[in-house]
C-alpha cells in the first residue's frame, strides 16, 4: 500500500511558513512557485495526477501536493521512503508539459533549495547551478531545517542520484 502515515493534511510547520513567505516571480528572476495553504484534498490529488499522467486507474496516495508554478505543475511529497515521516519524504514536481523530477530528498533539503533562490520548477526544468540566496528564505530555512545547508545543485544532484528512476517510473504510470 502506498499510502502516508494516516491522511493527515495539515502542512508540516516548515510548508506553513513556506505557503505564508510570498513569492515574487519577478518578470523571469525570481522563482515561480505558488505554496498552498493546506495539501490538496485526496480525491483532488488524485483526479490532478491522473489528469496529469492520462491514468484513469492512478491513485493520489503516494503524494502530497502542496503547491504549483504559475502553469500549474505540481510540487508534492512523494511517498518514496516507506515507512519514513512525510518530512524525510522526497520532494518533487511534475510539470504542466510533462517535465517532472526529485527536487530535494527531504523537506529540511528542499528549505535549503529555497533559500538558495531555486524553486521546484526551476530545479527540474533548468537544474540549479546558479545561487541566488534569499534571506527571509534562509531565515526560514535556519528555524525548520535538520539536514546541513547545502547549495541547490548538490541537494538536487544527492536526490536525484537517491531517486535516479524517478522520472521514469512516471512515465510508465502515463496512459
Amino acid at each position: 500500500m502506498n499510502e502516508l502515515t494516516g491522511d493527515d493534511r495539515r502542512l508540516p510547520p516548515a510548508l506553513a511558513d513556506v505557503a505564508r513567505a510570498g513569492f515574487d516571480y519577478d518578470d523571469g528572476n525570481g522563482i515561480d512557485f505558488e505554496p498552498y495553504e493546506a495539501f490538496c484534498p485526496a480525491e483532488e490529488t488524485t483526479d490532478r495526477l491522473r489528469q496529469w499522467t492520462g491514468n484513469p486507474e492512478l491513485d493520489g496516495d503516494a503524494y502530497r501536493l502542496f503547491g504549483q508554478d504559475g502553469t500549474g505543475g505540481l510540487a508534492a511529497l512523494w511517498y518514496g521512503r516507506p515507512g519514513r515521516p512525510l518530512a524525510e519524504q522526497p520532494v518533487v514536481f511534475m510539470g504542466s508539459e510533462g517535465e517532472c523530477g526529485v527536487v530535494a530528498g527531504n523537506l529540511s533539503d528542499f528549505l535549503w533549495v529555497l533559500a538558495d533562490g531555486c524553486g521546484p520548477f526551476e530545479a527540474v526544468m533548468y537544474g540549479a547551478d546558479e545561487s541566488r540566496p534569499d534571506a527571509a528564505l534562509t531565515a526560514l530555512a535556519e528555524r525548520h531545517a535538520t539536514t546541513p545547508r547545502r547549495p541547490a545543485r548538490d541537494i538536487l544532484a544527492e536526490a536525484r542520484a537517491e531517486f535516479p528512476t524517478f522520472t521514469e517510473d512516471i512515465d510508465a504510470l502515463c496512459g
